[in-house]
Formats: C-alpha cells, sequence, structure tokens
C-alpha cells in the first residue's frame, strides 16, 4: 500500500488448512493481514509460497480499503407513477369483495 506505514497493518502467519500433507502441515504459509486503524482484515493460503500469500493478501486488503473510501451514492428516492398505484388499489378492492363474500349469509328467510 503507497504511502502507508509499517504500524497501519499487522501481519500474521498461520498454519493453513486443506490438502497437501506434510509439508503443508510443517510451514505456516497462511497469512492474514489487519488493518488496525479500521479493523479490516484480508487473509490468503491459497498458494504454496508465504511470499506469494503476502502478497494476494495484501492486494485484498488494499481492494477492501479501496471500497471503503470510496463515496457512496446517495440514493434518489423515487415515487411509484399514478397508474401503478391505481392498479394496486383497484386490486385491493377486488379482493376485499372477494373476501367480503365468504361471509356467512344471514338465516331471515
Amino acid at each position: 500500500m503507497a504511502g502507508k506505514g509499517a504500524d497501519d497493518i499487522r501481519v500474521y502467519f498461520y498454519r493453513s488448512r486443506g490438502p497437501g500433507g506434510q509439508r503443508k502441515n510443517k510451514k505456516e504459509t497462511g497469512v492474514r493481514i489487519v488493518h488496525v486503524a479500521t479493523g479490516i482484515t484480508a487473509s490468503a493460503s491459497e498458494q504454496r509460497s508465504q511470499h506469494q500469500n503476502r502478497q494476494v493478501a495484501m492486494e485484498r486488503l488494499e481492494e477492501k480499503l479501496r471500497v471503503l473510501r470510496k463515496p457512496k451514492r446517495r440514493r434518489i428516492p423515487t415515487r411509484k407513477p399514478r397508474y401503478a398505484r391505481e392498479k394496486e388499489l383497484t386490486a385491493k378492492r377486488k379482493r376485499s369483495e372477494k373476501k367480503q363474500m365468504r361471509s356467512r349469509i344471514s338465516d331471515e328467510y
């Protein structure tokens, strides 16, 4: 990350999971990088090399920070068009009439 000091991030190494046998069980090739200021983490353990995993994790962290810095677009509130509201209301009216027809008929005859 250009312009960032070593105090901004912490790098942790761990034994990665998955297939790989003895070599993977012995070596700590998994890399987890934590951005201290924001608490964002990025990890990589796909490669057999710690150096390659470190590069991949750093790229992922940079991408996450880039997304975080990107300004959010303001949502423009929209209204339903009149025809859509009218269509909804007519459907509601029909449903209501159908339900009222289900009610019991009085025994006055």
